[in-house]
């Protein structure tokens, strides 16, 4: 790896498809090159949205030999990984913490691969050669950090053996254990909460609302654009904006990914009023974006939780990632896992303090985590 060179690439327009797909964005599609590669051009990563691309490339001459997503940050927004505080102890001792740099996918809270290898390229040592690369990089364009979210465990204590903190936190997924409908997920909860639940899904039909699961190609255009305004409406209600993506993403670039997205709509006599979008991975279903323009009673667990464990359920899919936060997910049975986030700081005494900040902080994840286990709706030796 000591021969390779790191690029930082401005943008995937300047990149074949073919030298950036590999094995991982079949299995995870937020890493696909049209996935990304549209975000940029309908304008949702850019310098001026404070996403500007700086994707990683480890070349061998001319050849590619593993990639990793990049970006300069101008703030912390969109990440899902808070870490604010931080930016304010640079602050406090003169220091800019931005730009940063970060490794994930925009705005997508979603534990899967961060780095492409082409075979026979050893991972670890591919990390290795993007962390020096990195430091080089930093020096020369006064960047703070470089932290890598939401990777998967393994590559987390790769980073970890090269020096990187490890930062935990805690999202809720559900699992599926080999059940043959929803009825027989529901057998494992406590007799109160499966009457709870149960009601929870009887009071949308009673409302009138009829929901539908379309995939791929069964999503008509009118959809994307009927989705994209629930998706503005929600937004706009709970934090006075439209939202990190706009209606080009969604009617030009979700649809290239064909089967691997999943749309829920609500109908109520005939027009639609809310719907869910999904994407589907390999053996993970990914809940993203929910959307509504009238407030019905339970729609959203419908919507977003119960037509998504239908789905993985029917389709055979083994785990559900609905997306962070949301402790109202554990009395439906979404269980409470670790997710990761792995940070490199340059200066060395901040790097001390986030380090030991780290490993304090972990104690009180876990501690959530055990607790919010112990609130989890099955019966006494069942799941959880």
């Amino acid at each position: 790896m000591a021969d390779f060179a790191l690029q930082a690439l401005g943008s995937l327009e300047a990149l074949p498809a073919a030298s950036w797909d590999g094995p991982g964005t079949a299995a995870y599609p937020f890493l696909r090159h049209d996935f990304l590669l549209g975000l940029e051009t309908t304008g949702c990563t850019t310098a001026d949205s404070g996403w500007q691309p700086c994707h990683l490339l480890l070349r061998d001459g001319e050849a590619v030999e593993a990639a990793a997503p990049g970006y300069l940050k101008g703030h912390s927004y969109g990440e899902y990984v808070f870490d604010w505080a931080w930016a304010d102890a640079w602050r406090r001792m003169g220091l800019s913490y931005y730009p940063k740099l970060v490794t994930a996918i925009p705005f997508t809270p979603a534990t899967g691969p961060r780095l492409l290898c082409r075979p026979g390229v050893d991972p670890a040592g591919a990390w290795a050669a993007l962390l020096e690369g990195v430091r080089q990089l930093a020096e020369r364009r006064g960047l703070s950090s470089w932290h890598v979210l939401f990777p998967e465990p393994e590559t987390a204590a790769i980073l970890e053996g090269l020096g990187l903190a490890t930062r935990h936190a805690v999202q809720f997924h559900w699992f599926n254990r080999g059940y043959a409908d929803f009825d027989d997920f529901l057998a494992t909860f406590a007799s109160r909460k499966r009457k709870a639940l149960r009601r929870e899904r009887r009071r949308v039909a009673e409302q009138g609302l009829a929901l539908r699961t379309l995939t791929g190609s069964e999503i008509r255009p009118a959809d994307w654009a009927t989705f994209h305004r629930f998706y503005q409406l929600t937004y706009a209600k709970r934090s006075g904006h439209g939202g990190y993506l706009n209606r080009a993403f969604f009617t030009e670039v979700a649809p290239r990914l064909g089967d691997q997205v999943v749309m829920v709509l609500a109908d109520k006599g005939g027009r639609d009023v809310a719907g869910a979008l999904y994407f589907r991975g390999e053996d993970t279903l990914y809940g993203r974006y929910w959307g509504c323009e009238e407030e019905f009673d339970c729609l959203h667990f419908e919507a977003c939780y119960y037509r998504g464990i239908d789905y993985c359920i029917a389709e055979g899919i083994g785990r559900f990632d609905p997306g962070a936060q949301g402790e109202h997910k554990i009395q439906r049975g979404f269980e409470p896992i670790h997710t990761r986030s792995s940070h490199w700081i340059a200066e060395p005494a901040l790097a001390d303090a986030v380090a030991a900040f780290t490993r304090e902080e972990l104690d009180h994840v876990e501690a959530y985590r055990r607790e919010a286990a112990r609130l989890l709706p099955f019966r006494a030796g069942d799941p959880g």
